[in-house]
């Protein structure tokens, strides 16, 4: 696998990164992560027409890096080359979170192969239901097939986000990158290391993934109690004070935030689901397990041999968390991966699709770093 990277805040290194890397004799899978503010940009434009010689996937992020800088402006590109392997795209576009779980069946079903062995997933943030698309996908593909990838950002606005595949990208689409061979190797985990505190509480009214009731209370009432002088800043603050979700036992639970509120009806729409019946708890950050998080989900990532590249999908929460702290977990990845030739990206989402440690299935996750990695073998 061979991987050339940029990033470019202007024409003249976007064309010399073309000029170098693109439009030669094998088709190259190219990465475009941005701001929505530089996707909806000239650089885009100017981008478009290598899409008839490689292909090139735009996801529009709350913070981006193609090596351990996170930047706001600009374009981070990645592009990669197998020498053996083989990759498929395919995308569709949805109106709202409850055609979430079809969604991820249909493209699943157009990805599948003998051969697939790894699903990259790239996602509009705000109109879909992380948890059902993840139950869709995997219903669909094997057991053995790792699905990794994240909910597209749009910084702490939380107002639109946009994914695409070679031309502009939009609003209200999902895509899937599959990736074919029996040479292909990869690895994917996610961890969070946030704290809980205060009283755990039951979800007593809740359809998919909008919550009303803890405790029979209104859950906005009770969230507000705790978020405090914070409780003006919703939904943005929310970041800062996820929950914690058994999810049918209490060995596996996931971490949810909200992506909005209605003050009206005192519903809060998260980004997966809120199952009835479940228990909840608020968290808190820990600057050094968040770093410490980041690190084991790295170590999770084990290969038979050194990581080429790793695609790495963080919470904006965390970003907002750790400010000027939040490029440690870029670092602490890369030091666990044990790989002088590991090439990394990623971005800052509204959540995070994995699994959580090997073998277990893809769910999604919030407020965790998510770390893929790969390699061909010779």
């Amino acid at each position: 696998m061979k991987v050339s990277q940029a990033t470019v805040f202007n024409s003249d290194a976007l064309s010399e990164f073309c000029k170098t890397h693109l439009g030669q004799s094998k088709r190259k899978l190219v990465f475009a992560f941005g701001s929505s503010d530089s996707l909806n940009g000239p650089l885009v434009e100017q981008f478009l027409p290598f899409s008839q010689s490689d292909d090139i996937v735009f996801c529009s992020t709350s913070g981006h890096f193609a090596g351990q800088q996170i930047h706001d402006e600009g374009l981070c590109l990645t592009a990669l080359e197998f020498a053996d392997s083989r990759y498929q795209l395919v995308e569709t576009s949805i109106a709202n979170a409850a055609e979430s779980e079809k969604v991820g069946e249909d493209l699943a079903r157009k990805i599948l192969a003998p051969d697939l062995k790894h699903v990259f997933v790239f996602s509009d943030g705000l109109r879909v239901n992380g948890t059902a698309l993840a139950e869709g996908l995997s219903r669909i593909l094997p057991k053995e097939t790792i699905i990794s990838g994240g909910l597209a950002g749009d910084g702490s606005r939380f107002k639109k986000t946009l994914v695409g595949w070679n031309e502009k990208p939009q609003e209200g689409f999902v895509l899937l990158v599959g990736l074919y061979g029996q040479k292909l190797e990869s690895a994917a985990a996610s961890l969070g290391g946030w704290d809980a505190f205060g009283p755990k509480r039951i979800i007593t009214k809740a359809s998919a993934n909008v919550l009303w009731e803890l405790d029979g209370k209104p859950a906005l009432d009770v969230y507000k109690q705790y978020l405090g002088k914070h409780a003006a800043e919703l939904p943005a603050s929310a970041l800062l004070f996820p929950l914690s979700v058994e999810m049918g036992a209490a060995d596996h639970t996931v971490v949810r935030t909200i992506l909005s509120i209605d003050e009206k009806t005192g519903a809060m729409t998260f980004a997966g689901d809120m199952p009835q019946g479940a228990e909840v708890q608020l968290m808190k950050s820990n600057i050094d397990s968040l770093v410490s998080g980041a690190q084991g989900a790295a170590e999770k990532c084990t290969l038979s041999g050194p990581a080429e590249f790793a695609l790495l999908v963080s919470c904006v929460g965390r970003r907002l968390v750790m400010g000027q702290r939040t490029e440690e977990e870029i670092e602490v990845v890369q030091q666990a991966a044990h790989s002088k030739i590991c090439a990394l990206t990623g971005f800052y989402s509204y959540g995070e699709l994995s699994p959580q440690g090997k073998h277990e299935k893809c769910d999604l996750h919030n407020q965790t770093m998510t770390v893929t990695m790969l390699r061909e073998c010779a």
